[in-house]
């Protein structure tokens, strides 16, 4: 039996109902378009808040470093002396600490965190252990700063200081150890802290990253006749490059701010040596030190304009890891 067609009157009702629906989904009045319109506009509202406090926030340290500014000017940057009885101050030491304790942060905390990233994130032990080890190297963020610094005040220095005596005694001909019985409160303890500090934050994004890669990358190396260490170095950590790059820079950025655990740790002694085991300042730990203290306009100023220093720091990190990202994308298409 066969059917019969459709009346040319049925098609065309049917085919008004289509479009009516069509329309009634993408017009520009209805409800849909509203609510949609509405998102926006308080996405944007919130973008524009955020952007509006951190332009804030610098004007209002700009105005409080005026006077330092004023005073200094650029001269601030390049200066070693920090008298508050005759209001001389420079910001030399200062920056060298935090540049240099940073690095060695990034130096240990790099292999570490992509080792852990890539344990945690390929088939290398059962599942329930690579989960376990990562809730626990996450659960490190958790801890707070002081406590770290006290665990190092306490624990690490003591634990280390034959170490520390032990590297002077063998490589003291090197500049880098040529400090004489190291107290064990200096730039490579507060570096060596503040890697454990910042692991979790390079380990747990590094471990996103890989995992975001996909299979048919893994599957396609191994059919090739690639070992499994071959895969990961020549396919997923240069898949994944960029985004470990990004985790890297992050934790930067919080090494860059650290403050209480560095502050117990590094010496707090304004002073410029190579040697890793003698002490040195950071901006963070002069700032948490002095400014409750500062008694004159132009000492409030110079600890104001070194964090406004500070502040420019990190935002040249966080730039430099943004054109650096854009880069290798670019690089690896």
């Amino acid at each position: 039996m066969t059917n019969s067609p459709e009346p040319a009157s049925q098609k065309s009702s049917h085919q008004s109902n289509f479009s009516d629906a069509n329309l009634d989904l993408t017009v520009t009045g209805g409800r849909n378009y509203w609510s949609n319109q509405a998102f926006t506009w308080f996405v944007y509202i919130f973008a524009a808040i955020t952007v509006g406090v951190l332009f804030w926030m610098t004007w209002i340290v700009f105005q409080q470093a005026k006077p330092a500014i004023a005073k200094f000017g650029l001269g601030f940057l390049f200066s070693q002396e920090w008298d508050t009885g005759n209001d001389l101050f420079g910001a030399l030491p200062y920056i060298y600490g935090t540049l240099v304790s940073s690095a060695i942060a990034i130096l240990f905390a790099f292999p570490i965190g992509v080792a852990v990233a890539l344990i945690t994130s390929e088939n290398f032990l059962p599942r329930s252990v690579r989960n376990g080890f990562a809730f626990v190297v996450e659960l490190i963020a958790a801890i707070p700063s002081i406590i770290v610094g006290l665990w190092g005040f306490f624990v690490f220095v003591p634990a280390t200081l034959w170490f520390q005596e032990g590297l002077y005694k063998i490589l003291g001909w090197i500049p880098l150890f040529n400090t004489e019985s190291p107290a064990g409160y200096n730039m490579l303890t507060a570096g060596i802290v503040l890697a454990i500090m910042i692991l979790p934050t390079l380990a747990a994004i590094s471990r996103d990253v890989l995992l975001v890669v996909p299979k048919e990358l893994r599957s396609a190396s191994m059919a090739l006749g690639s070992t499994r260490w071959e895969t990961v170095f020549r396919v997923l950590i240069p898949t994944a490059f960029s985004g470990i790059i990004s985790a890297t820079m992050l934790a930067l950025g919080r090494a860059l701010g650290e403050t209480m655990a560095v502050t117990l740790l590094i010496g707090n002694s304004a002073q410029i040596s190579a040697s890793l085991l003698a002490p040195a300042y950071t901006i963070p730990s002069v700032l948490a030190n002095e400014f409750a203290e500062a008694a004159s306009e132009l000492h409030t100023g110079s600890l104001t304009y070194l964090a406004l220093i500070l502040f420019a720091l990190t935002l040249a990190v966080n730039i430099a890891a943004n054109f650096l990202v854009q880069w290798l994308g670019v690089k690896t298409k």
